[in-house]
């Protein structure tokens, strides 16, 4: 019976060492895919900076690919959310696509949103371009007095005992928005 235990742990720490080296296998294919590591989010000053779109970010990290072009890399600490990357966090990726291409003078092909349990690509073509633009332009018009507001978004808003938005003070019942979600 003692001659079974020894084999036991040997197969059991046999099946870990094996389980570790997958890992390790998986990850190193994943770091292949995204490019050699360039650049590591720091304590200092924005890395990119555009004044032509009065744009500043710093991606957690630049990767290289074979070909010399550079791939912001955005690290979540959260799990990928179930319907795919927020709407949010791919526009934030645009920005930073916009910043490299500025900073370079070259468009990267793509750009990486690292999840706790997995990635996204998050393409930087032509039409995630003009989306980015659109987005920036809406955000640089001056505020024409419209709101969408709620009172579950107005109870947690800072600015509430300042805006104009009726939800604020109460005056609007909530309305019911079947169907609608938020763009991907």
């Amino acid at each position: 019976m003692t001659a079974s235990v020894p084999s036991a742990a040997a197969a059991l720490l046999g099946v870990v060492l094996l389980a570790g080296a997958l890992v390790g296998l998986r990850r190193r294919a994943r770091e292949r895919r995204a490019g050699a590591l360039v650049r590591v989010e720091t304590d200092g000053p924005a890395l990119l900076r555009s004044e032509r779109y009065r744009l500043v970010g710093r991606p957690d990290e630049l990767r290289a690919q074979p070909d010399g072009a550079l791939v912001p890399v955005e690290l979540k600490r959260r799990p990928l959310p179930r319907g795919g990357a927020f709407y949010s966090h791919t526009v934030q990726l645009w920005g930073y696509c916009l910043l490299v291409e500025e900073a370079t003078g070259r468009s990267p092909p793509f750009a990486l949103l690292r999840y706790r349990d997995g990635e996204v690509i998050v393409p930087w073509n032509a039409a995630a371009r003009q989306a980015l633009l659109a987005l920036r332009r809406d955000a640089l018009r001056p505020y024409d007095g419209r709101a969408d507001p709620s009172p579950g978004k107005c109870a947690r808003c800072v600015w509430a005992p300042r805006c104009d938005a009726s939800a604020a003070r109460g005056a609007l019942a909530p309305v019911p928005r079947a169907g609608t979600s938020r763009p991907r």
